[in-house]
């Protein structure tokens, strides 16, 4: 008499202890720990019995690493990933830029998602975050374009500035019904918010005059100037005098 199967019966894990994202983010903070130690891809590889290709893309999840290919690869994924599926995202990339799929995906971050637990996404998209908003900061000074720059207002949304006495800010950028983005920022600093319109800061980029800039009204008689000084600074585009960097401090995200 043929035995009827029990419910969730079945093969069993030959190991179920492991967890592939939890050994993979383990994974991740050991490579990192070492890069930071400014070892190589080959001495880490070496050290976590991994392959360099694996370390380099443990890292690129994680938001330290970092080279011309990699962001080539990354802004290029990134510009069909706004029409197209992820999968054909890979693969117009990979015939765009003359590379194999799997040289694309190398230098492409982890799915979240799929390898990394729910508790760790918030630590992985900071990294990933900070690394999105050097390369669209990166593509505005190569080509500094009313467009790329609005591609730079937009990744800094969410991102606290200080202004000019040192008072903390964030502004957030609303979409319309159309779904796309409205030409405003809504500055969150007091219990209501307040609106900076598009063309005010375009009107201060514009009259940005030599590299130090004594105050907001060095930009301009302009609605919002306070909050444009303080993004302008974050930006890297102006410096200020010393006596202010003691309240706005130093920008976190600037590179040389």
């Amino acid at each position: 008499m043929k035995k009827t199967r029990k419910p969730g019966g079945g093969r069993k894990k030959l190991k179920p202890e492991y967890d592939a994202g939890k050994n993979l983010k383990e994974q991740m903070d050991a490579a990192v720990t070492l890069y930071d130690s400014e070892m190589s891809l080959q001495a880490i590889g070496d050290e976590l019995g991994l392959n360099p290709i694996k370390v380099r893309k443990l890292l690129i999840t994680a938001g330290v690493y970092e080279s011309e290919v990699a962001e080539k690869v990354q802004d290029t994924f990134e510009e069909y990933r706004e029409t197209q599926d992820y999968k054909t995202s890979m693969l117009s990339t990979a015939k765009a830029l003359n590379l194999s799929k799997a040289s694309v995906t190398s230098y492409l971050p982890y799915q979240k998602g799929v390898y990394f637990p729910s508790t760790e996404k918030e630590k992985i998209s900071v990294g990933a975050e900070r690394q999105r908003r050097y390369r669209v900061m990166k593509r505005w000074r190569v080509d500094p374009t009313e467009e790329n720059f609005w591609g730079l207002v937009l990744a800094y949304a969410g991102v606290k500035f200080k202004t000019y006495s040192g008072l903390p800010f964030s502004y957030e950028i609303k979409k319309g019904r159309n779904g796309e983005y409205t030409k405003e920022l809504w500055i969150d600093r007091r219990e209501k918010s307040k609106s900076l319109a598009w063309s005010s800061i375009v009107l201060a980029l514009g009259n940005i005059k030599g590299e130090v800039v004594s105050s907001p009204k060095a930009l301009g008689d302009i609605r919002g100037v306070t909050y444009i000084y303080g993004m302008f600074y974050r930006f890297g585009l102006i410096d200020v005098p010393d006596k202010v960097k003691e309240k706005m401090g130093r920008p976190k995200d600037r590179k040389k």
